[in-house]
Protein backbone atom coordinates (compact mmCIF):
# COMPACT_ATOMS: atom_id res chain seq x y z
CA UNK A 1 0.00 0.00 0.00
CA UNK A 2 1.24 3.67 -1.18
CA UNK A 3 0.41 6.70 1.61
CA UNK A 4 -0.99 9.11 0.82
CA UNK A 5 1.17 12.84 0.30
CA UNK A 6 -0.73 14.06 3.68
CA UNK A 7 0.67 10.79 5.20
CA UNK A 8 3.99 10.73 3.56
CA UNK A 9 4.85 14.20 4.92
CA UNK A 10 3.44 13.94 8.14
CA UNK A 11 5.49 10.68 8.88
CA UNK A 12 8.65 13.13 7.42
CA UNK A 13 7.50 15.29 10.04
CA UNK A 14 6.90 13.27 12.77
CA UNK A 15 10.68 11.63 11.99
CA UNK A 16 11.92 14.63 12.07
CA UNK A 17 10.77 15.77 16.02
CA UNK A 18 11.77 12.11 17.00
CA UNK A 19 15.48 12.67 15.56
CA UNK A 20 15.15 16.22 17.62
CA UNK A 21 13.69 14.81 20.43
CA UNK A 22 16.28 11.76 20.56
CA UNK A 23 18.55 14.04 20.28
CA UNK A 24 17.86 16.22 23.09
CA UNK A 25 17.09 13.00 25.45
CA UNK A 26 20.94 12.13 24.61
CA UNK A 27 22.54 15.65 25.47
CA UNK A 28 20.11 16.29 28.79
CA UNK A 29 21.01 12.57 29.73
CA UNK A 30 24.55 13.40 29.19
CA UNK A 31 24.64 16.57 31.26
CA UNK A 32 22.32 15.08 34.11
CA UNK A 33 24.82 11.89 34.62
CA UNK A 34 27.56 14.14 34.14
CA UNK A 35 26.23 16.49 36.99
CA UNK A 36 25.34 13.08 38.79
CA UNK A 37 28.57 11.84 38.77
CA UNK A 38 30.27 15.22 40.15
CA UNK A 39 28.15 16.07 42.93
CA UNK A 40 27.86 12.45 43.85
CA UNK A 41 32.21 12.70 43.71
CA UNK A 42 31.99 15.65 45.68
CA UNK A 43 29.66 14.80 48.52
CA UNK A 44 31.89 11.24 49.07
CA UNK A 45 34.84 13.36 49.02
CA UNK A 46 33.33 15.87 51.59
CA UNK A 47 31.84 13.47 53.96
CA UNK A 48 35.29 11.55 54.20
CA UNK A 49 37.31 14.07 54.93
CA UNK A 50 35.15 15.36 57.06
CA UNK A 51 34.33 12.27 59.07
CA UNK A 52 38.40 11.57 59.15
CA UNK A 53 39.30 15.41 60.94
CA UNK A 54 36.44 14.29 63.30
CA UNK A 55 37.50 11.14 64.21
CA UNK A 56 41.06 12.72 64.76
CA UNK A 57 40.04 15.42 66.96
CA UNK A 58 37.60 13.17 68.96
CA UNK A 59 40.82 11.11 69.46
CA UNK A 60 43.65 13.53 69.85
CA UNK A 61 41.81 17.04 69.78
CA UNK A 62 42.62 19.43 72.09
CA UNK A 63 39.42 20.17 74.19
CA UNK A 64 40.21 23.40 74.51
CA UNK A 65 41.51 24.82 71.08
CA UNK A 66 39.26 22.64 68.32
CA UNK A 67 39.36 23.26 64.85
CA UNK A 68 37.41 24.85 62.99
CA UNK A 69 33.54 24.25 62.58
CA UNK A 70 34.20 21.88 65.08
CA UNK A 71 33.31 21.69 68.83
CA UNK A 72 34.99 19.23 71.65
CA UNK A 73 33.00 17.82 74.57
CA UNK A 74 34.54 16.41 77.40
CA UNK A 75 35.89 15.78 81.22
CA UNK A 76 37.20 19.75 82.24
CA UNK A 77 36.20 21.29 79.01
CA UNK A 78 34.52 24.52 79.11
CA UNK A 79 31.67 25.08 76.15
CA UNK A 80 33.20 27.76 73.66
CA UNK A 81 30.77 30.80 73.02
CA UNK A 82 29.71 29.98 69.40
CA UNK A 83 29.08 25.91 70.08
CA UNK A 84 25.49 24.93 68.98
CA UNK A 85 22.45 24.48 71.17
CA UNK A 86 21.50 20.91 72.04
CA UNK A 87 24.96 19.50 72.32
CA UNK A 88 26.76 17.81 73.42
CA UNK A 89 24.15 14.34 73.41
CA UNK A 90 23.99 13.03 76.55
CA UNK A 91 22.35 9.61 75.24
CA UNK A 92 25.57 9.35 73.37
CA UNK A 93 27.96 10.29 75.88
CA UNK A 94 26.08 7.29 78.56
CA UNK A 95 26.25 5.02 75.65
CA UNK A 96 30.17 5.48 75.56
CA UNK A 97 30.79 5.44 78.99
CA UNK A 98 29.15 1.96 79.38
CA UNK A 99 30.35 0.16 76.46
CA UNK A 100 33.48 2.34 75.57
CA UNK A 101 32.15 1.67 71.50
CA UNK A 102 32.33 4.64 69.42
CA UNK A 103 29.57 6.35 68.28
CA UNK A 104 28.81 8.24 65.06
CA UNK A 105 25.45 10.11 64.20
CA UNK A 106 24.22 12.34 62.16
CA UNK A 107 21.90 15.76 63.62
CA UNK A 108 19.86 18.14 61.54
CA UNK A 109 18.91 21.09 63.43
CA UNK A 110 19.10 25.55 62.95
CA UNK A 111 18.87 24.39 59.54
CA UNK A 112 22.19 22.66 58.67
CA UNK A 113 23.50 18.86 59.35
CA UNK A 114 26.12 18.04 62.14
CA UNK A 115 28.25 15.24 61.93
CA UNK A 116 28.57 13.73 65.49
CA UNK A 117 31.05 11.56 67.45
CA UNK A 118 31.71 9.98 70.96
CA UNK A 119 34.72 7.73 72.04
CA UNK A 120 36.52 6.88 74.62
CA UNK A 121 39.72 8.13 74.96
CA UNK A 122 43.07 6.21 75.77
CA UNK A 123 42.81 7.47 79.55
CA UNK A 124 38.97 6.36 79.47
CA UNK A 125 37.65 10.26 79.39
CA UNK A 126 34.63 9.89 77.27
CA UNK A 127 35.00 13.17 74.53
CA UNK A 128 32.12 13.96 72.00
CA UNK A 129 33.63 15.92 68.67
CA UNK A 130 31.06 17.82 66.79
CA UNK A 131 31.33 19.11 62.96
CA UNK A 132 29.02 21.77 61.07
CA UNK A 133 28.44 20.67 57.69
CA UNK A 134 27.31 24.15 56.73
CA UNK A 135 29.60 25.45 53.96
CA UNK A 136 29.96 22.00 52.77
CA UNK A 137 26.20 22.35 52.02
CA UNK A 138 26.53 25.42 50.80
CA UNK A 139 29.26 23.94 48.46
CA UNK A 140 26.81 21.67 46.77
CA UNK A 141 24.03 24.09 46.45
CA UNK A 142 26.40 26.00 44.82
CA UNK A 143 27.02 22.91 42.12
CA UNK A 144 23.47 22.51 42.09
CA UNK A 145 22.72 26.32 41.21
CA UNK A 146 25.54 25.58 38.30
CA UNK A 147 24.15 22.03 37.04
CA UNK A 148 20.70 23.55 37.12
CA UNK A 149 22.52 26.61 34.63
CA UNK A 150 24.25 23.61 33.16
CA UNK A 151 20.84 21.39 32.68
CA UNK A 152 19.28 24.58 31.08
CA UNK A 153 21.98 25.38 28.70
CA UNK A 154 21.88 21.73 27.56
CA UNK A 155 18.47 21.74 26.45
CA UNK A 156 18.59 24.73 24.86
CA UNK A 157 21.43 23.34 22.88
CA UNK A 158 20.14 19.85 22.99
CA UNK A 159 16.67 21.58 21.06
CA UNK A 160 18.99 23.85 18.44
CA UNK A 161 20.82 20.84 17.83
CA UNK A 162 18.34 18.35 17.56
CA UNK A 163 16.65 20.61 15.27
CA UNK A 164 18.99 20.58 12.85
CA UNK A 165 19.92 16.78 13.12
CA UNK A 166 16.65 16.16 12.19
CA UNK A 167 16.43 18.30 9.10
CA UNK A 168 19.70 17.37 7.79
CA UNK A 169 18.81 13.44 8.67
CA UNK A 170 15.31 13.74 6.82
CA UNK A 171 16.07 16.05 4.25
CA UNK A 172 17.13 13.33 1.71
CA UNK A 173 14.07 11.92 2.25
CA UNK A 174 11.94 14.84 1.73
CA UNK A 175 13.83 15.72 -1.13
CA UNK A 176 13.07 12.36 -2.50
CA UNK A 177 8.93 12.93 -1.86
CA UNK A 178 8.88 16.44 -3.50
CA UNK A 179 11.09 14.92 -6.69
CA UNK A 180 8.63 12.12 -6.81
CA UNK A 181 5.47 14.07 -6.58
CA UNK A 182 7.32 16.90 -9.14
CA UNK A 183 7.43 13.71 -11.52
CA UNK A 184 3.90 12.50 -11.52
CA UNK A 185 2.91 15.80 -11.82
CA UNK A 186 5.25 16.33 -14.37
CA UNK A 187 4.47 12.90 -16.16
CA UNK A 188 0.39 13.46 -15.96
CA UNK A 189 0.64 16.52 -17.06
CA UNK A 190 2.69 15.66 -20.33
CA UNK A 191 0.48 12.35 -20.92
CA UNK A 192 -2.92 14.09 -20.86
CA UNK A 193 -3.18 15.90 -24.08
CA UNK A 194 -1.81 12.73 -25.82
CA UNK A 195 -4.49 10.74 -23.89
CA UNK A 196 -7.28 13.48 -25.02
CA UNK A 197 -6.35 12.96 -28.15
CA UNK A 198 -6.73 9.66 -28.56
CA UNK A 199 -9.83 9.49 -26.54
CA UNK A 200 -11.42 11.93 -28.58
CA UNK A 201 -10.23 9.58 -31.82
CA UNK A 202 -11.29 6.39 -30.64
CA UNK A 203 -15.12 7.83 -29.50
CA UNK A 204 -15.01 9.24 -33.34
CA UNK A 205 -14.16 5.51 -34.63
CA UNK A 206 -16.77 3.86 -32.57
CA UNK A 207 -19.31 6.61 -33.67
CA UNK A 208 -18.58 5.71 -37.68
CA UNK A 209 -18.14 2.00 -37.03
CA UNK A 210 -21.79 2.35 -35.46
CA UNK A 211 -22.83 4.44 -38.50
CA UNK A 212 -21.47 2.09 -41.22
CA UNK A 213 -22.49 -1.00 -39.23
CA UNK A 214 -19.57 -2.91 -39.42
CA UNK A 215 -19.15 -5.85 -37.91
CA UNK A 216 -20.19 -5.83 -33.71
CA UNK A 217 -17.04 -7.32 -32.42
CA UNK A 218 -15.38 -4.33 -34.58
CA UNK A 219 -18.06 -2.42 -32.59
CA UNK A 220 -17.46 -3.99 -28.95
CA UNK A 221 -13.71 -3.69 -29.42
CA UNK A 222 -13.92 0.11 -30.58
CA UNK A 223 -16.39 0.81 -27.33
CA UNK A 224 -13.85 -1.68 -24.46
CA UNK A 225 -11.11 1.06 -26.04
CA UNK A 226 -13.46 4.17 -25.45
CA UNK A 227 -13.79 3.01 -22.01
CA UNK A 228 -10.03 2.19 -21.45
CA UNK A 229 -8.21 5.30 -22.78
CA UNK A 230 -11.80 6.74 -20.69
CA UNK A 231 -10.39 5.32 -17.48
CA UNK A 232 -7.07 6.17 -18.37
CA UNK A 233 -7.66 9.60 -18.06
CA UNK A 234 -9.45 9.42 -14.91
CA UNK A 235 -6.15 8.29 -13.65
CA UNK A 236 -4.51 10.88 -14.61
CA UNK A 237 -6.85 13.40 -13.72
CA UNK A 238 -6.34 11.53 -9.84
CA UNK A 239 -2.79 11.89 -9.98
CA UNK A 240 -3.08 15.51 -11.45
CA UNK A 241 -5.46 16.39 -8.49
CA UNK A 242 -2.77 14.28 -5.94
CA UNK A 243 0.08 16.05 -7.04
CA UNK A 244 -1.59 19.26 -6.88
CA UNK A 245 -2.66 18.95 -3.02
CA UNK A 246 0.81 17.76 -1.94
CA UNK A 247 2.75 20.79 -3.91
CA UNK A 248 0.20 22.97 -1.85
CA UNK A 249 -1.79 21.20 0.31
CA UNK A 250 -3.55 24.31 1.97
CA UNK A 251 -3.64 26.10 -2.12
CA UNK A 252 -5.74 29.48 0.08
CA UNK A 253 -5.35 31.64 -3.12
CA UNK A 254 -7.90 29.26 -4.96
CA UNK A 255 -10.10 28.62 -1.20
CA UNK A 256 -13.25 30.11 -1.37
CA UNK A 257 -17.02 29.25 0.23
CA UNK A 258 -18.54 26.74 -2.37
CA UNK A 259 -22.09 25.86 -1.96
CA UNK A 260 -21.88 22.10 -1.61
CA UNK A 261 -25.48 21.32 -1.86
CA UNK A 262 -25.77 23.37 -5.17
CA UNK A 263 -22.36 21.42 -6.13
CA UNK A 264 -24.03 18.51 -5.77
CA UNK A 265 -27.23 18.90 -7.61
CA UNK A 266 -25.00 19.58 -10.18
CA UNK A 267 -22.82 16.80 -9.64
CA UNK A 268 -26.29 14.46 -10.01
CA UNK A 269 -27.20 16.60 -13.35
CA UNK A 270 -23.97 15.27 -14.92
CA UNK A 271 -24.45 11.76 -14.10
CA UNK A 272 -28.30 11.84 -15.75
CA UNK A 273 -27.48 10.36 -19.15
CA UNK A 274 -25.26 7.75 -17.02
CA UNK A 275 -27.65 6.42 -14.61
CA UNK A 276 -30.48 6.62 -17.10
CA UNK A 277 -29.14 3.99 -19.25
CA UNK A 278 -28.18 2.24 -16.04
CA UNK A 279 -32.20 2.33 -15.17
CA UNK A 280 -31.06 4.19 -12.17
CA UNK A 281 -33.06 6.52 -9.35
CA UNK A 282 -30.94 9.50 -8.42
CA UNK A 283 -32.56 11.86 -5.51
CA UNK A 284 -31.30 14.74 -3.93
CA UNK A 285 -32.71 15.22 -0.28
CA UNK A 286 -31.24 18.67 1.14
CA UNK A 287 -32.48 21.97 2.78
CA UNK A 288 -33.29 24.65 -0.10
CA UNK A 289 -30.64 27.04 1.40
CA UNK A 290 -27.21 27.05 0.20
CA UNK A 291 -24.52 24.98 2.78
CA UNK A 292 -21.11 26.58 2.53
CA UNK A 293 -18.14 25.15 2.95
CA UNK A 294 -14.27 26.74 2.39
CA UNK A 295 -12.64 24.53 -0.39
CA UNK A 296 -11.81 24.54 -3.99
CA UNK A 297 -14.33 23.83 -6.03
CA UNK A 298 -12.91 21.49 -8.34
CA UNK A 299 -11.22 18.93 -5.76
CA UNK A 300 -14.59 19.17 -4.17
CA UNK A 301 -16.76 18.56 -7.40
CA UNK A 302 -14.05 15.57 -8.00
CA UNK A 303 -15.05 14.28 -4.50
CA UNK A 304 -18.31 14.23 -4.76
CA UNK A 305 -18.74 12.59 -8.34
CA UNK A 306 -16.27 9.71 -7.31
CA UNK A 307 -18.65 9.27 -4.57
CA UNK A 308 -21.72 9.08 -7.02
CA UNK A 309 -19.80 7.06 -9.68
CA UNK A 310 -18.78 4.81 -7.30
CA UNK A 311 -22.54 3.94 -6.46
CA UNK A 312 -23.40 4.30 -9.93
CA UNK A 313 -20.91 1.57 -10.30
CA UNK A 314 -21.82 -1.22 -7.68
CA UNK A 315 -25.73 -0.73 -7.69
CA UNK A 316 -27.71 -2.59 -10.64
CA UNK A 317 -30.43 -1.83 -12.50
CA UNK A 318 -33.99 -0.91 -10.48
CA UNK A 319 -31.72 0.41 -8.13
CA UNK A 320 -32.00 3.57 -5.92
CA UNK A 321 -29.08 6.13 -4.86
CA UNK A 322 -29.62 9.22 -2.79
CA UNK A 323 -27.70 12.20 -1.80
CA UNK A 324 -28.29 14.25 1.28
CA UNK A 325 -27.30 17.13 2.85
CA UNK A 326 -27.47 18.38 6.01
CA UNK A 327 -26.00 21.05 8.71
CA UNK A 328 -24.55 19.01 11.45
CA UNK A 329 -23.21 20.77 14.38
CA UNK A 330 -21.66 23.45 12.98
CA UNK A 331 -20.66 20.73 9.51
CA UNK A 332 -22.15 20.21 6.79
CA UNK A 333 -22.98 16.68 5.89
CA UNK A 334 -23.03 15.22 2.91
CA UNK A 335 -24.41 11.29 2.60
CA UNK A 336 -24.42 9.17 -0.74
CA UNK A 337 -26.15 5.76 -0.43
CA UNK A 338 -26.99 3.06 -2.64
CA UNK A 339 -29.13 -0.20 -2.81
CA UNK A 340 -26.48 -2.04 -4.30
CA UNK A 341 -23.64 -4.56 -3.81
CA UNK A 342 -22.49 -3.68 -0.60
CA UNK A 343 -19.21 -4.59 1.14
CA UNK A 344 -18.09 -6.47 3.75
CA UNK A 345 -17.79 -4.26 7.13
CA UNK A 346 -14.14 -5.36 7.68
CA UNK A 347 -13.17 -3.89 4.23
CA UNK A 348 -15.03 -0.53 5.13
CA UNK A 349 -11.34 1.73 6.29
CA UNK A 350 -8.83 -0.23 3.43
CA UNK A 351 -11.59 1.16 1.04
CA UNK A 352 -9.36 4.17 0.80
CA UNK A 353 -5.95 2.84 0.37
CA UNK A 354 -4.55 3.51 -2.82
CA UNK A 355 -5.10 0.49 -5.62
CA UNK A 356 -7.13 -1.60 -2.89
CA UNK A 357 -9.05 -4.13 -4.49
CA UNK A 358 -12.00 -5.96 -2.16
CA UNK A 359 -13.85 -8.49 -2.63
CA UNK A 360 -15.67 -9.51 -5.84
CA UNK A 361 -16.44 -6.20 -7.98
CA UNK A 362 -14.32 -4.54 -5.97
CA UNK A 363 -13.36 -0.94 -6.81
CA UNK A 364 -9.67 -0.66 -8.06
CA UNK A 365 -7.60 2.60 -8.73
CA UNK A 366 -7.38 5.73 -7.02
CA UNK A 367 -11.12 7.27 -6.46
CA UNK A 368 -11.46 6.79 -3.02
CA UNK A 369 -8.11 7.40 -1.51
CA UNK A 370 -7.83 10.83 -3.41
CA UNK A 371 -11.38 11.67 -2.27
CA UNK A 372 -10.14 11.07 1.82
CA UNK A 373 -7.14 12.96 0.77
CA UNK A 374 -9.26 16.09 -0.51
CA UNK A 375 -11.25 15.88 2.35
CA UNK A 376 -8.49 15.85 4.99
CA UNK A 377 -7.07 18.45 3.13
CA UNK A 378 -10.23 20.16 3.55
CA UNK A 379 -10.36 19.62 7.46
CA UNK A 380 -12.67 17.12 6.96
CA UNK A 381 -13.55 13.53 7.57
CA UNK A 382 -15.19 10.36 5.62
CA UNK A 383 -16.22 7.05 6.44
CA UNK A 384 -18.00 4.49 4.82
CA UNK A 385 -20.38 1.76 6.15
CA UNK A 386 -22.17 -1.26 4.44
CA UNK A 387 -22.98 -5.17 4.35
CA UNK A 388 -22.89 -7.48 1.45
CA UNK A 389 -26.15 -7.56 -0.52
CA UNK A 390 -27.47 -4.22 1.13
CA UNK A 391 -26.01 -1.59 0.02
CA UNK A 392 -23.32 0.90 1.29
CA UNK A 393 -23.11 4.66 2.32
CA UNK A 394 -20.62 7.07 2.30
CA UNK A 395 -20.90 10.13 4.24
CA UNK A 396 -18.71 13.48 4.05
CA UNK A 397 -18.28 15.73 7.15
CA UNK A 398 -16.55 19.45 6.19
CA UNK A 399 -15.96 22.64 8.15
CA UNK A 400 -19.35 24.95 7.63
CA UNK A 401 -18.46 28.13 6.50
CA UNK A 402 -20.23 32.20 6.18
CA UNK A 403 -21.06 33.05 2.12
CA UNK A 404 -18.80 35.00 1.02
CA UNK A 405 -19.36 38.83 1.09
CA UNK A 406 -20.93 40.56 -1.75
CA UNK A 407 -18.67 43.39 -3.27
CA UNK A 408 -20.01 46.81 -2.23
CA UNK A 409 -21.65 48.41 -5.51
CA UNK A 410 -19.75 51.34 -7.19
CA UNK A 411 -21.37 54.38 -7.39
CA UNK A 412 -23.29 55.46 -10.28
CA UNK A 413 -21.64 57.78 -12.63
CA UNK A 414 -23.24 61.02 -12.99
CA UNK A 415 -23.09 63.27 -16.10
CA UNK A 416 -22.47 67.40 -15.09
CA UNK A 417 -23.23 70.97 -17.04
CA UNK A 418 -20.43 72.93 -16.98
Amino acid sequence: MRASAYEEWAAVRRARLRISLITGAIITLLVTVVGGVALTVMTRAQNGQVWRELRYGAARGNLSDPPVCTWLYGPGATPLANAPAGFPVRADLDRVGRTHEAVERTVRRDGTVYLVRTQARAGGAVVQAVFDMRFQLADRRYLWLALGAAEVVGLAAAAVTGAFLGRRAVAPLAEALTRQRRFVADASHELRTPITHVYTRTQVLARQAAAENLPARHRDGLTRLVGSVGRLGEVLDDLLLSASLSADPARRAERRPVDLAALARSVVAEEADRTRDGGLSVVVNGPRHPLFVDGIESALRRAVGELLANAIGHTPAGGRIEVALARVRGAVELTVADTGSGFDPAEAERLFERFHRGGEGGRYGLGLALLREVVTHHGGTVAATGRPGRGARFTIRLPECAPAAAPAPEPPVRAGHP
